[in-house]
């Protein structure tokens, strides 16, 4: 790293980057703190290095939302609603088969599928999607529910424990469980945008119990509405820890607010300036998270694009169909192709690399197989 481009406040944190010593909280809120926003790119682009090297990936997926109906009441939510509200869907099992099958035939790797806390499917519901899903192609990974999807199943469903109802998951056919939910950790913020929601040791629990079974997950962080820096970095702080502990994440995906239909619409969305602030410093302090994920549905392609250079080596990925984050209000586009997201890495001087879900490189033979065996229509029937 030339230390002559880096700012006198800032090079203390360098230099400890450079040797490979771990930030403190307090370094981290001089990062947050800092408007030096091309130094704090140079120093996340060390780990980022170090980490990945240059590539940068993307994985091949469909989102599924089976159902928006939640008994919950988010304050910074617009894709929830009751049954009686005219926003209100919910996708039939043979709906969901069908959208997967169709993407299968794309060449899509995984199936990412969440959606609210809905207050009457029963157990059997969601195995018998699972099965389905598994039975459509073995090579598909499904990862789904989020930790607070869990435990709704776990305490009002399935009636079992937590590791029990994770583990009547995995035998129907899920595949890592997803991180959404984490919001901001602190309670106070927690209460004003998400009240009656799981506490961030609830969160944090369905997590370590899945790392502890042997599973992965992503994690997540929710910013840019009434949280701190310092906020920020406590949650950031929570999940290092935990994976300390387990080393279970396979990636950070850290976004936007979007307040435009909200309750909290008089909220400012966060800047590029600021978005592409959090992303390397969610990259300088997790040391011990191996992948940073820009999600160019919050953030736009071109500026997703742009934070290949703060820290980031992953696009997230295709996704097909997204309904979270537009029924926010959100205007990017519902998916991405293969050859937009390869383009876009390129120009950032990266090298593109599709991945599976757990961010391992995927050759572009086997992908060819896998596109060839999903396609079958003994295959696709099963």
């Amino acid at each position: 790293m030339n230390y002559l481009l880096i700012s006198k406040e800032l090079r203390p944190i360098a230099e400890k980057v450079e040797s490979g010593q771990r930030i403190s909280e307090a370094d981290a809120l001089a990062l947050y703190r800092s408007n030096d926003l091309n130094t704090l790119g140079r120093i996340a682009n060390v780990l980022r290095e170090r980490k990945n090297g240059n590539y940068a990936t993307y994985i091949h997926n469909r989102y599924i939302n089976y159902s928006n109906i939640c008994v919950l009441s988010c304050q910074f939510c617009a894709f929830a609603a009751k049954k009686r509200d005219a926003h209100a869907f919910e996708y039939a099992i043979d709906e969901i088969i069908g959208a997967v099958r169709e993407a299968l035939s794309l060449g899509i790797t995984e199936v990412h599928m969440v959606g609210g806390l809905h207050p009457s499917l029963k157990m059997e519901w969601y195995l018998e999607l699972l099965r389905r899903l598994r039975g459509l192609n073995s090579d598909l990974h499904i990862k789904a529910f989020t930790a607070i999807e869990v435990r709704h199943f776990a305490q009002r469903i399935f009636r079992m424990s937590i590791r029990e109802t994770l583990e009547t998951l995995r035998e129907a056919g899920l595949g890592s469980i997803t991180g959404g939910g984490a919001e901001i950790f602190d309670p106070i913020v927690r209460d004003q945008i998400c009240r009656g929601k799981e506490t961030a040791a609830e969160w944090l629990d369905v997590h370590r119990t899945w790392h502890q079974m042997g599973g992965r997950s992503t994690c997540t962080m929710l910013y840019g509405h009434v949280e701190t820096f310092t906020q920020r970095v406590d949650h950031l702080r929570q999940l290092r820890k935990l994976q300390d502990e387990t080393g279970g994440f396979t990636g950070f995906i850290p976004f936007a607010f979007e307040p435009q239909t909200t309750v909290l619409s008089h909220i400012k969305r966060a800047s590029a300036f600021e978005q592409l602030r959090n992303l390397a410093v969610s990259r300088i302090y997790l040391d011990n998270i191996d992948h940073l994920t820009a999600y160019w549905v919050s953030l736009g392609l071109p500026l997703a694009q742009v934070s290949l250079s703060y820290g980031v080596d992953d696009l997230h990925g295709t996704i097909l169909e997204e309904k979270i984050f537009h029924m926010a209000g959100a205007t990017t586009p519902q998916q991405q192709t293969v050859a937009a997201l390869e383009h876009a890495i390129r120009e950032a001087g990266r090298e593109p690399v599709q991945r599976d879900s757990y961010y391992r490189h995927i050759s572009p033979d086997s992908t060819s197989e896998k596109r060839t065996s999903s396609t079958r229509p003994e295959l696709a029937c099963a």
